[in-house]
């Protein structure tokens, strides 16, 4: 299973927005997500075979953890798209730095009218 079949599913990624906070037991995580545990178990699997989170035993119990390393691959895959997004979103906040300056302007002069007709 590929990192981006296993991110596709909203249920797994909440499982991984609770797994970054540190590591949880199998029946933890069914408690948060409020799933039932063979469905827990099943996207745990899922999450497990494309490399996002590792288990080991305690005892009776299975405790998850995230994988750093899968998300760094994640992150490196994703770097060239990120650059171009960071153009577009600089190009935006030039935008929008452009209208606030030219709101302030307008908000300027319409606080302080120029009477040109007024020359006492």
């Amino acid at each position: 299973m590929s990192i981006f079949t296993a991110l596709a599913e909203p249920r797994r990624r909440t499982i991984l927005d609770l797994l970054r906070g540190g590591e949880r037991t199998a029946g933890e995580i069914v408690e948060a997500v409020g799933l039932a545990q063979p469905t827990v178990s099943q996207h745990l699997k899922v999450l497990r075979e494309a490399g996002l989170v590792s288990v080991r035993a305690e005892g009776t119990r299975r405790v998850y953890r995230l994988r750093p390393d899968a998300f760094v691959e994640l992150d490196e895959w994703l770097a060239p798209y990120r650059r171009i997004w960071a153009g577009r979103l600089d190009d935006l906040a030039d935008h929008l730095d452009a209208m606030a300056q030219e709101e302030d302007m307008a908000a300027d002069e319409a606080a302080n009218p120029k009477n040109e007709g007024d020359h006492r």
